[in-house]
C-alpha cells in the first residue's frame, strides 16, 4: 500500500547524523581541542571495525568503564591520547527541526515507521527525543538486540519489529531507509531497501519525498 502514490510505503530512520546533528562534528570539535590528528576518532572506529571497542560497545558486550577502558587503549596502541568520556559526550546530538517536521508528515500520512539505532545504551523515552520516538511504529537499538549494523540480521529485526507493529507484512523492498554512513547502507540496500545517504539534511528530504509521493518539508 503505497499511501502517497510513491514507490515506497515505509520509512526506516537511522539516529545520530540524519535525525540528530552528526557527532562526526562534536569529535572535530574535540580533536581540535586536544591537539589530535583529525580523524582520529574515526579512525579508530574503523579499525577491526567487527571486534574493536565501539562495536562490542554498541552490541551491549561492554559497559560504559569496559569501553572506556578499552577504547583508550586501543587509541593509545596508535600512537594517541583519547579521552573516551569526551568521545562519549560527542554522541548527543540535537534534534534537526526539518527532519521532525518530515516525521510528523510520514506520521500523519499513515506510513509505518521504524528507527534503527547503533547505540551504546537505550534511548530514554523523555523531552524532546522522547516526543519524536513516539511517532514511531518499531524502535530497534543495537544495545538491546546484542547486534549491530552493518550486521544484517538487525536490518532484518527491524523489518520484522515494524510488520509486528502495524500489523501486516513490511519487505525490504517496501521501505526507504536513511543513514549519514555508507557502510550502514550497503547492507541495506542489498537487502532491497532503498536508500537514501544523508549529507545535508534538506537534499536527503527532497529525495525521500520522491520516493513517498508527496513532500516532506511542510510544505503543502
Amino acid at each position: 500500500m503505497n499511501v502517497g502514490g510513491g514507490t515506497v510505503s515505509a520509512v526506516v530512520f537511522d539516529l545520530g547524523g540524519v535525525l540528530t546533528e552528526s557527532p562526526m562534528t562534536a569529535f572535530a570539535a574535540y580533536e581540535e581541542e586536544a591537539g589530535l590528528q583529525p580523524g582520529v576518532i574515526v579512525r579508530l572506529n574503523s579499525t577491526d571495525p567487527d571486534s574493536n571497542a565501539w562495536a562490542r560497545f554498541e552490541r551491549n558486550e561492554l559497559d560504559v568503564a569496559g569501553f572506556s577502558a578499552a577504547f583508550e587503549a586501543e587509541a593509545l596502541a596508535a600512537g594517541h591520547r583519547v579521552e573516551a568520556a569526551r568521545v562519549l559526550a560527542a554522541l548527543r546530538g540535537e534534534l534537526r527541526p526539518a527532519m521532525v517536521v518530515a516525521v510528523r508528515r510520514l506520521r500523519e500520512a499513515g506510513l509505518p515507521l521504524a528507527l534503527l539505532s547503533n547505540n551504546v545504551a537505550p534511548m530514554e523515552r523523555v523531552g524532546a527525543l522522547g516526543e519524536l520516538l513516539g511517532l514511531f511504529d518499531a524502535i530497534v537499538e543495537s544495545s538491546v538486540e546484542g547486534v549491530r549494523k552493518p550486521e544484517p540480521e538487525i536490518y532484518r529485526r527491524a523489518l520484522t519489529r515494524l510488520s509486528e507493529a502495524v500489523g501486516r507484512p513490511i519487505e525490504a523492498g517496501d521501505c526507504a531507509y536513511l543513514d549519514d554512513l555508507g557502510i550502514n547502507l550497503k547492507p541495506a540496500r542489498a537487502l532491497g531497501f532503498s536508500t537514501i545517504k544523508v549529507v545535508e539534511p534538506a537534499a536527503a528530504l527532497a529525495e525521500l519525498s520522491g520516493l513517498v509521493g508527496f513532500p516532506l518539508d511542510g510544505a503543502e
